[in-house]
């Protein structure tokens, strides 16, 4: 049976509000991994050619810490 994807926080589905395509698809399984462990935030770099997301401990579960480099 599949599993239903976890439900995102208010933060989360606000931050990825009128982003595109591409970013949303890199962004999302970190914000989906995130809400279903429940323990931490993403950290988001934005590079001006590349965009990565990872879960970090060092950021509050439901928020989002972005790095502009």
């Amino acid at each position: 049976m599949a599993q239903t994807p976890p439900q995102l926080p208010a933060a989360y589905t606000r931050y990825l509000s009128g982003r595109d395509e591409k970013f949303i698809e890199t962004v999302r399984p970190a914000l989906q991994q995130s809400a279903a462990d429940g323990l931490y935030g993403v950290r988001v770099r934005r590079a001006p050619d590349e965009v990565q997301a990872h879960v970090d401990s060092t950021v509050p579960f439901g928020e989002i810490a972005e790095d502009l480099g």
